[in-house]
């Protein structure tokens, strides 16, 4: 059930794809969370992150799925907000 409406709000979130960047930006900026701690948090390149975070490039759904989770273990209250 948990699943399920974590999923939903990743919809939710899919749809305005392009509002993606814009709410990790605001996410790592609020919570003071560098990229590099993110890319380190998700097994991924810093290039990554910052593609998204400069709106070069949307994360996919599965991604925005790693990214929270991400986020979710850096620090709960970021991952509500760039879900938000």
């Amino acid at each position: 059930r948990t699943r399920t409406f974590i999923e939903f709000r990743v919809c939710d979130t899919i749809k305005v794809m392009g509002n993606a960047g814009k709410a990790l930006k605001q996410a790592l900026v609020t919570y003071g969370i560098s990229q590099n701690r993110l890319a380190a948090a998700m097994g991924v390149r810093h290039a990554n992150v910052s593609r998204w975070v400069n709106e070069l490039r949307d994360p996919s759904g599965e991604t925005i799925l790693k990214i929270r989770k991400a986020l979710q273990m850096i620090n709960p209250s970021a991952a509500e907000n760039f879900i938000e």
